[in-house]
């Protein structure tokens, strides 16, 4: 009865929200029992029930009442943590009242021997003491600084929480995910000092993937993988900021799944950045992937007009400079993408203002941005280069990422390649892996078809072009 009770519900509140916050918020609840007009639901801590009674309290309160009754009620079974890992158990609070039980985080030790004076740190050559570990946080990305808005609510939220409470969420690991510039460096560094801030005993290392991959191929090339080892397993909040370029490289993948499960059973926390949701990341393992999804995936999205006027307001204030408010609007009604180039206008617009003896009027803003947007090129990624050849080639994208050898695929698989690594960072593994699933191999010996078709193949020489000119679009 509880059940049938509760799917009526959640068919509505399906209707009512968007996919995403259903997924998060509504999928993992559980109806528990059904007694004198009170529904119990089971949630699986104590900060998706905050959650719930702050964001979605009104849609509850209506399907509830809807489905059984003006005199309904609902109680969550919050699962608190007790005292050791992994161990949990429910308590019960009445809707609507607020929890103010806190959780504990249990205190778990290094896996190194304490009598050991030093490690090896890959950061630092030779050993280093423990303590002495740089958690490599700039102070400048910290909560202060991060600006909330609709556009990052859910992924802040979760990211403060981890914060108060490092390994004892349900938020392990947490995954923040979104375009370039849109400030995902920016809050896992601000989890980062807010933990060092809060717990200045527990160890927090801030690391980009690319730079992990490179410690990894010296530890093996120096025959230092333990002490590798030993030093990410003794950390107790690990960051790894852009996890997808990890794609390909299957001996970094295997390293940093033991690493990630050493301390996950640990209690240790773990956060993680990505340019997609781990279930559009390809070229990744998938015991990895299924780790990923473990806690709570939350993604940044472009900011609204309000979130960015509130991010150039912040941004002036703290370099102590009045700006009109007309040439604020400008900027934010005009660069609307991407955090990271509104902060980069701004900065520009101060600099030629002061290099120019200007003074920063609308006409001046006006001249600025303008140059500015016509010589910004678009960002091509892998994902929208593969976009335009599929439609170049009138074919299906999962044509192109399938392991059909026919002619004309092949040769649009090759095309896609071609742009791949001629118009973005990626690696050659990294492109494979996105591009159905190939070896580095595969791509270098495509580059090296499409170049000679290039030089022999006068038709398909235009056909390249005429792609080219689309991607420049």
């Amino acid at each position: 009865m509880h059940e049938r009770i509760w799917n009526n519900c959640l068919n509505i509140i399906k209707d009512n929200v968007p996919s995403i916050s259903f997924r998060t918020w509504f999928e993992p609840i559980v109806p528990l029992k059904l007694e004198n007009d009170i529904l119990t639901i089971q949630v699986p801590s104590p900060f998706f029930y905050e959650y719930l009674e702050e964001q979605y309290i009104d849609i509850l309160r209506k399907v509830i009442k809807k489905e059984m009754g003006p005199e309904a009620k609902l109680e969550y079974n919050v699962v608190m943590q007790n005292n050791s890992y992994n161990n949990s158990k429910p308590y019960t609070v009445k809707f609507p009242a607020k929890s103010t039980k806190e959780i504990k985080n249990t205190p778990v030790s290094v896996p190194l021997d304490a009598s050991e004076n030093t490690i090896r740190n890959p950061f630092v050559i030779p050993g280093l003491k423990k303590l002495d570990i740089d958690p490599r946080l700039n102070p400048e990305n910290s909560f202060d600084n991060f600006i909330e808005g609709e556009c990052n609510r859910l992924a802040r939220s979760a990211g403060y929480a981890v914060a108060k409470n490092p390994g004892g969420t349900a938020f392990n690991p947490l995954l923040i995910y979104g375009d370039s510039g849109l400030g995902k460096t920016h809050l896992a560094q601000a989890i980062g000092i807010e933990v060092k801030q809060l717990f200045p005993e527990k160890i927090v290392l801030y690391v980009n993937a690319n730079k992990f991959q490179t410690q990894f191929v010296d530890a093996i090339r120096n025959n230092n993988k333990n002490d590798f080892l030993h030093f990410y397993q003794m950390i107790d909040v690990l960051i790894i900021d852009d996890v997808h370029e990890f794609a390909g490289k299957e001996k970094t993948q295997d390293t940093f799944f033991h690493i990630f499960n050493h301390l996950h059973q640990s209690g240790k926390q773990l956060i993680l950045t990505s340019d997609k949701p781990p279930v559009e990341l390809q070229g990744m393992e998938s015991r990895l992937l299924s780790r990923f999804k473990w806690g709570l995936s939350a993604d940044l999205q472009a900011p609204d007009f309000e979130t960015r006027m509130a991010i150039l307001k912040k941004k002036t204030y703290n370099d102590g400079i009045e700006l009109p408010e007309e040439v604020l609007e400008y900027i934010s009604t005009h660069i609307s993408d991407n955090i990271r180039e509104l902060e980069g206008a701004l900065i520009s617009l101060l600099a030629q203002s002061t290099l120019n003896k200007k003074e920063i009027t609308l006409d001046l803003t006006k001249e600025m941005i303008d140059k500015l947007i016509k010589s910004t090129k678009r960002e091509i990624s892998i994902d929208y280069i593969q976009k335009v050849v599929c439609n170049y080639y009138n074919i299906g994208l999962e044509m192109l990422q399938s392991k059909t050898r026919k002619r004309e695929i092949v040769q649009a698989r090759q095309v896609a390649m071609f742009f791949s690594k001629s118009m973005t960072k990626s690696s050659l593994a990294t492109i494979g892996s996105q591009i159905g699933g190939k070896d580095h191999a595969t791509v270098l010996h495509a580059c090296k078809t499409v170049n000679n078709l290039i030089e022999t193949d006068k038709r398909f020489r235009l056909q390249v072009d005429e792609i080219e000119k689309k991607l420049k679009m």
